[in-house]
Protein backbone atom coordinates (compact mmCIF):
# COMPACT_ATOMS: atom_id res chain seq x y z
CA UNK A 1 0.00 0.00 0.00
CA UNK A 2 2.68 2.56 0.81
CA UNK A 3 4.77 1.66 -2.68
CA UNK A 4 1.14 2.31 -4.25
CA UNK A 5 0.72 5.55 -2.43
CA UNK A 6 4.22 6.72 -3.09
CA UNK A 7 4.32 5.75 -6.60
CA UNK A 8 1.42 8.69 -7.10
CA UNK A 9 3.16 12.00 -8.21
CA UNK A 10 1.03 15.25 -7.05
CA UNK A 11 3.12 16.86 -10.03
CA UNK A 12 1.69 14.91 -12.76
CA UNK A 13 -2.01 15.78 -11.20
CA UNK A 14 -1.44 19.15 -11.13
CA UNK A 15 -0.12 19.28 -14.86
CA UNK A 16 -3.29 17.24 -16.04
CA UNK A 17 -5.59 19.60 -14.52
CA UNK A 18 -5.36 22.42 -17.20
CA UNK A 19 -6.31 20.37 -19.92
CA UNK A 20 -9.08 18.56 -18.05
CA UNK A 21 -10.60 21.98 -17.29
CA UNK A 22 -10.38 22.76 -20.59
CA UNK A 23 -12.64 20.00 -21.28
CA UNK A 24 -14.75 20.54 -19.13
CA UNK A 25 -15.44 23.75 -20.50
CA UNK A 26 -15.93 22.32 -23.90
CA UNK A 27 -18.17 19.65 -22.91
CA UNK A 28 -19.93 21.99 -20.70
CA UNK A 29 -21.58 22.99 -24.11
CA UNK A 30 -22.82 19.93 -24.82
CA UNK A 31 -24.09 19.42 -21.45
CA UNK A 32 -26.12 22.57 -21.56
CA UNK A 33 -27.87 21.12 -24.84
CA UNK A 34 -28.66 17.66 -22.84
CA UNK A 35 -30.26 19.98 -19.61
CA UNK A 36 -32.56 21.25 -22.49
CA UNK A 37 -34.08 18.48 -23.47
CA UNK A 38 -33.42 16.37 -20.40
CA UNK A 39 -34.55 18.65 -17.78
CA UNK A 40 -36.76 21.38 -19.65
CA UNK A 41 -38.32 19.36 -22.42
CA UNK A 42 -38.00 15.88 -20.65
CA UNK A 43 -36.92 14.26 -23.08
CA UNK A 44 -34.39 11.34 -23.45
CA UNK A 45 -32.54 12.23 -25.81
CA UNK A 46 -29.66 9.83 -27.17
CA UNK A 47 -28.82 11.98 -30.44
CA UNK A 48 -26.20 13.40 -29.06
CA UNK A 49 -23.95 10.79 -28.71
CA UNK A 50 -24.38 11.18 -33.31
CA UNK A 51 -24.66 14.77 -33.58
CA UNK A 52 -21.51 15.68 -31.65
CA UNK A 53 -19.59 13.35 -33.87
CA UNK A 54 -21.25 15.07 -36.78
CA UNK A 55 -20.11 18.58 -35.41
CA UNK A 56 -16.44 17.57 -35.30
CA UNK A 57 -16.56 15.83 -38.97
CA UNK A 58 -17.76 19.07 -40.64
CA UNK A 59 -16.19 21.35 -38.30
CA UNK A 60 -12.68 19.08 -39.75
CA UNK A 61 -13.87 18.86 -43.17
CA UNK A 62 -14.57 22.67 -43.92
CA UNK A 63 -10.99 23.52 -42.04
CA UNK A 64 -9.58 21.64 -44.45
CA UNK A 65 -11.34 23.07 -47.34
CA UNK A 66 -10.24 26.44 -46.44
CA UNK A 67 -13.13 27.62 -44.16
CA UNK A 68 -12.04 29.61 -41.23
CA UNK A 69 -12.20 27.77 -38.10
CA UNK A 70 -14.30 29.90 -36.50
CA UNK A 71 -17.02 29.85 -39.57
CA UNK A 72 -16.68 26.07 -39.41
CA UNK A 73 -17.94 25.96 -35.83
CA UNK A 74 -20.74 28.18 -37.60
CA UNK A 75 -21.56 25.04 -39.51
CA UNK A 76 -21.40 22.45 -36.90
CA UNK A 77 -23.94 24.12 -34.96
CA UNK A 78 -26.04 23.90 -38.03
CA UNK A 79 -25.13 20.46 -38.44
CA UNK A 80 -25.92 19.77 -35.15
CA UNK A 81 -29.46 21.26 -35.37
CA UNK A 82 -30.14 19.15 -38.69
CA UNK A 83 -29.82 15.72 -36.62
CA UNK A 84 -31.64 17.43 -33.98
CA UNK A 85 -34.47 18.22 -36.73
CA UNK A 86 -35.16 14.68 -38.05
CA UNK A 87 -35.40 13.43 -34.23
CA UNK A 88 -38.27 15.80 -34.15
CA UNK A 89 -40.22 14.61 -37.17
CA UNK A 90 -39.14 11.19 -36.34
CA UNK A 91 -41.11 11.47 -33.08
CA UNK A 92 -43.74 14.38 -33.77
CA UNK A 93 -44.81 13.11 -37.44
CA UNK A 94 -44.45 9.55 -37.25
CA UNK A 95 -45.57 9.02 -33.67
CA UNK A 96 -42.43 7.11 -32.77
CA UNK A 97 -41.57 6.94 -28.89
CA UNK A 98 -38.85 9.49 -28.14
CA UNK A 99 -35.84 7.25 -27.07
CA UNK A 100 -36.12 5.78 -29.91
CA UNK A 101 -36.37 8.18 -32.93
CA UNK A 102 -32.87 9.33 -31.29
CA UNK A 103 -31.41 6.32 -31.58
CA UNK A 104 -32.42 6.01 -34.92
CA UNK A 105 -31.05 9.24 -35.51
CA UNK A 106 -27.86 8.22 -33.85
CA UNK A 107 -27.50 5.13 -35.67
CA UNK A 108 -28.07 6.74 -38.98
CA UNK A 109 -25.17 9.59 -38.14
CA UNK A 110 -22.50 7.18 -37.94
CA UNK A 111 -22.90 6.43 -41.79
CA UNK A 112 -23.80 10.03 -42.94
CA UNK A 113 -20.69 11.11 -40.75
CA UNK A 114 -18.58 8.58 -42.53
CA UNK A 115 -19.98 10.16 -45.74
CA UNK A 116 -18.72 13.45 -44.57
CA UNK A 117 -15.64 12.37 -43.28
CA UNK A 118 -14.95 9.65 -46.86
CA UNK A 119 -13.25 7.57 -43.85
CA UNK A 120 -13.17 7.10 -39.85
CA UNK A 121 -11.32 9.75 -38.91
CA UNK A 122 -9.82 13.12 -40.44
CA UNK A 123 -7.16 15.11 -38.43
CA UNK A 124 -6.11 19.13 -38.68
CA UNK A 125 -2.66 20.62 -37.54
CA UNK A 126 -2.62 24.01 -35.13
CA UNK A 127 0.76 24.85 -37.10
CA UNK A 128 -1.39 24.52 -40.37
CA UNK A 129 -4.79 26.29 -39.31
CA UNK A 130 -5.51 28.99 -37.01
CA UNK A 131 -7.58 26.80 -34.85
CA UNK A 132 -9.99 28.71 -32.07
CA UNK A 133 -9.21 25.63 -29.69
CA UNK A 134 -6.24 23.59 -29.55
CA UNK A 135 -4.69 21.23 -26.57
CA UNK A 136 -1.63 22.87 -27.85
CA UNK A 137 -3.01 26.61 -26.45
CA UNK A 138 -2.94 24.32 -22.91
CA UNK A 139 0.43 23.34 -22.71
CA UNK A 140 1.81 26.70 -24.48
CA UNK A 141 3.49 29.46 -22.67
CA UNK A 142 1.41 31.28 -19.21
CA UNK A 143 0.53 33.72 -22.03
CA UNK A 144 -1.35 31.41 -24.46
CA UNK A 145 -2.81 30.01 -21.78
CA UNK A 146 -4.41 33.32 -20.13
CA UNK A 147 -5.42 34.16 -23.43
CA UNK A 148 -7.19 30.72 -23.92
CA UNK A 149 -9.06 30.27 -21.14
CA UNK A 150 -10.11 33.65 -20.98
CA UNK A 151 -11.35 33.11 -24.62
CA UNK A 152 -13.60 30.25 -23.68
CA UNK A 153 -14.82 31.26 -20.11
CA UNK A 154 -16.11 34.47 -21.85
CA UNK A 155 -17.33 32.50 -24.86
CA UNK A 156 -19.11 29.66 -22.22
CA UNK A 157 -20.22 32.88 -20.52
CA UNK A 158 -22.21 34.83 -23.73
CA UNK A 159 -23.70 31.12 -24.86
CA UNK A 160 -25.16 31.37 -21.62
CA UNK A 161 -26.55 35.12 -21.71
CA UNK A 162 -27.78 34.08 -25.01
CA UNK A 163 -29.87 30.75 -23.73
CA UNK A 164 -31.32 32.82 -20.89
CA UNK A 165 -32.66 35.70 -22.77
CA UNK A 166 -34.04 33.29 -25.62
CA UNK A 167 -35.55 31.29 -22.81
CA UNK A 168 -37.05 34.21 -20.96
CA UNK A 169 -38.94 35.24 -24.72
CA UNK A 170 -42.12 33.96 -25.49
CA UNK A 171 -41.29 31.24 -27.76
CA UNK A 172 -38.26 30.02 -25.28
CA UNK A 173 -41.13 30.64 -22.51
CA UNK A 174 -43.32 28.16 -24.49
CA UNK A 175 -40.55 25.44 -24.57
CA UNK A 176 -40.72 25.37 -20.83
CA UNK A 177 -44.11 25.43 -20.63
CA UNK A 178 -44.23 22.13 -23.21
CA UNK A 179 -41.83 20.12 -20.93
CA UNK A 180 -43.84 21.65 -17.79
CA UNK A 181 -46.98 20.37 -18.81
CA UNK A 182 -48.31 19.83 -22.55
CA UNK A 183 -51.50 19.19 -21.89
CA UNK A 184 -51.85 22.90 -20.55
CA UNK A 185 -49.82 24.24 -23.36
CA UNK A 186 -52.12 22.67 -25.94
CA UNK A 187 -54.75 24.28 -23.82
CA UNK A 188 -52.82 27.92 -24.27
CA UNK A 189 -52.28 27.55 -27.75
CA UNK A 190 -49.45 26.28 -28.32
CA UNK A 191 -47.97 23.97 -30.72
CA UNK A 192 -46.20 21.71 -28.55
CA UNK A 193 -45.27 19.37 -31.10
CA UNK A 194 -43.30 22.58 -33.17
CA UNK A 195 -42.07 23.65 -29.52
CA UNK A 196 -40.27 19.70 -29.56
CA UNK A 197 -39.07 19.97 -32.58
CA UNK A 198 -37.20 23.33 -31.85
CA UNK A 199 -35.99 22.46 -28.59
CA UNK A 200 -33.70 19.26 -29.93
CA UNK A 201 -33.13 21.44 -33.03
CA UNK A 202 -31.46 23.78 -30.13
CA UNK A 203 -29.95 21.29 -28.23
CA UNK A 204 -28.23 19.33 -30.45
CA UNK A 205 -27.30 22.54 -32.38
CA UNK A 206 -25.20 23.02 -29.15
CA UNK A 207 -23.80 19.88 -29.36
CA UNK A 208 -22.88 19.63 -33.02
CA UNK A 209 -20.76 23.02 -31.96
CA UNK A 210 -19.26 21.16 -28.80
CA UNK A 211 -18.50 18.43 -31.43
CA UNK A 212 -16.73 21.15 -33.59
CA UNK A 213 -14.84 22.99 -30.92
CA UNK A 214 -13.09 19.28 -29.92
CA UNK A 215 -11.98 18.10 -32.85
CA UNK A 216 -10.31 21.44 -33.02
CA UNK A 217 -8.72 21.00 -29.54
CA UNK A 218 -7.90 17.41 -30.13
CA UNK A 219 -6.90 17.73 -33.64
CA UNK A 220 -8.93 15.32 -35.39
CA UNK A 221 -12.40 14.42 -35.38
CA UNK A 222 -13.77 10.00 -35.30
CA UNK A 223 -16.84 8.88 -36.19
CA UNK A 224 -16.93 7.47 -32.44
CA UNK A 225 -16.01 10.67 -30.68
CA UNK A 226 -19.28 11.20 -29.20
CA UNK A 227 -19.90 7.63 -27.74
CA UNK A 228 -20.90 7.94 -24.55
CA UNK A 229 -21.53 11.71 -25.27
CA UNK A 230 -24.88 11.59 -23.23
CA UNK A 231 -23.22 9.77 -20.22
CA UNK A 232 -20.94 12.75 -19.64
CA UNK A 233 -23.84 15.47 -20.69
CA UNK A 234 -25.79 13.90 -18.01
CA UNK A 235 -23.43 13.55 -15.42
CA UNK A 236 -22.33 17.29 -15.51
CA UNK A 237 -26.05 18.46 -15.21
CA UNK A 238 -26.40 15.90 -12.49
CA UNK A 239 -23.26 17.14 -10.62
CA UNK A 240 -23.86 20.87 -11.23
CA UNK A 241 -27.31 20.58 -9.72
CA UNK A 242 -26.75 18.44 -6.24
CA UNK A 243 -23.55 20.70 -5.91
CA UNK A 244 -25.21 23.76 -6.38
CA UNK A 245 -28.85 23.46 -5.47
CA UNK A 246 -29.17 26.12 -3.17
CA UNK A 247 -27.89 28.20 -5.55
CA UNK A 248 -29.71 27.06 -8.30
CA UNK A 249 -33.54 27.93 -6.28
CA UNK A 250 -34.95 30.69 -5.19
CA UNK A 251 -33.52 33.54 -7.03
CA UNK A 252 -34.29 36.05 -9.57
CA UNK A 253 -31.70 34.26 -12.10
CA UNK A 254 -31.96 31.14 -11.14
CA UNK A 255 -31.91 29.49 -14.90
CA UNK A 256 -28.63 31.61 -15.40
CA UNK A 257 -27.09 30.15 -12.40
CA UNK A 258 -28.60 26.48 -13.15
CA UNK A 259 -26.78 26.65 -16.54
CA UNK A 260 -23.53 28.04 -15.43
CA UNK A 261 -24.05 24.92 -12.21
CA UNK A 262 -24.16 22.56 -15.59
CA UNK A 263 -20.76 23.81 -17.20
CA UNK A 264 -19.40 23.96 -13.83
CA UNK A 265 -20.58 20.21 -13.31
CA UNK A 266 -18.66 19.08 -16.69
CA UNK A 267 -15.30 20.32 -15.26
CA UNK A 268 -15.32 18.90 -12.04
CA UNK A 269 -16.35 15.45 -13.68
CA UNK A 270 -12.89 15.60 -16.11
CA UNK A 271 -10.96 17.11 -12.68
CA UNK A 272 -13.04 13.71 -11.45
CA UNK A 273 -11.78 11.75 -14.27
CA UNK A 274 -8.38 13.11 -13.78
CA UNK A 275 -8.10 11.65 -10.33
CA UNK A 276 -9.12 8.42 -11.05
CA UNK A 277 -6.71 7.90 -14.17
CA UNK A 278 -3.81 9.55 -11.42
CA UNK A 279 -4.60 6.85 -9.02
CA UNK A 280 -3.53 4.61 -11.97
CA UNK A 281 -7.01 3.04 -12.28
CA UNK A 282 -7.31 0.80 -15.03
CA UNK A 283 -8.81 2.80 -18.58
CA UNK A 284 -10.98 0.15 -19.44
CA UNK A 285 -13.11 0.47 -16.97
CA UNK A 286 -13.73 4.03 -17.78
CA UNK A 287 -16.91 4.16 -19.24
CA UNK A 288 -17.75 2.06 -16.28
CA UNK A 289 -17.04 4.45 -13.83
CA UNK A 290 -18.94 7.25 -15.63
CA UNK A 291 -21.85 5.53 -15.49
CA UNK A 292 -21.33 4.61 -11.43
CA UNK A 293 -20.86 8.75 -10.95
CA UNK A 294 -24.00 9.95 -12.60
CA UNK A 295 -26.01 6.69 -10.48
CA UNK A 296 -24.48 8.16 -7.97
CA UNK A 297 -25.48 11.95 -8.33
CA UNK A 298 -28.66 10.96 -9.66
CA UNK A 299 -29.40 9.07 -6.06
CA UNK A 300 -27.98 11.42 -3.86
CA UNK A 301 -31.27 14.32 -3.79
CA UNK A 302 -33.79 10.92 -3.63
CA UNK A 303 -31.48 9.17 -0.65
CA UNK A 304 -31.43 13.46 0.89
CA UNK A 305 -35.14 13.59 0.41
CA UNK A 306 -35.80 9.87 2.03
CA UNK A 307 -33.30 10.88 5.27
CA UNK A 308 -34.64 14.21 5.59
CA UNK A 309 -38.11 12.68 5.67
CA UNK A 310 -37.28 10.23 8.42
CA UNK A 311 -35.51 12.41 10.74
CA UNK A 312 -38.57 14.49 10.86
CA UNK A 313 -40.72 11.46 11.88
CA UNK A 314 -38.81 10.44 14.26
CA UNK A 315 -39.73 12.67 17.57
CA UNK A 316 -36.48 15.16 18.72
CA UNK A 317 -34.71 14.48 15.99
Amino acid sequence: MFAYFSSLDPGALARSLPGNVAQGLIWGIMALGVFITFRLLDFADLTVDGSLATGGAVAVMLIRGGVHPALALVFAFLAGMLAGLVTGLLHTLLGIPGILASILTQISLYSVNLGIMGKANQGINVDQYPLVASLRYVTGDMTTRVVFFAGIIIGCLVLIAILYWFFGTELGGAIRTTGCNPNMARAQGISTNFMKVLALMLSNGLVGLCGGLYAQYQGSADVNMGRGAIVIGLAAVIIGEVLFAKLCSGRSMAFAYTMIAVVIGAIIYYMVIAVVLWLKMPQDYMKLFSAVVVACFLAIPYLKGKYGRKRKAVPGK
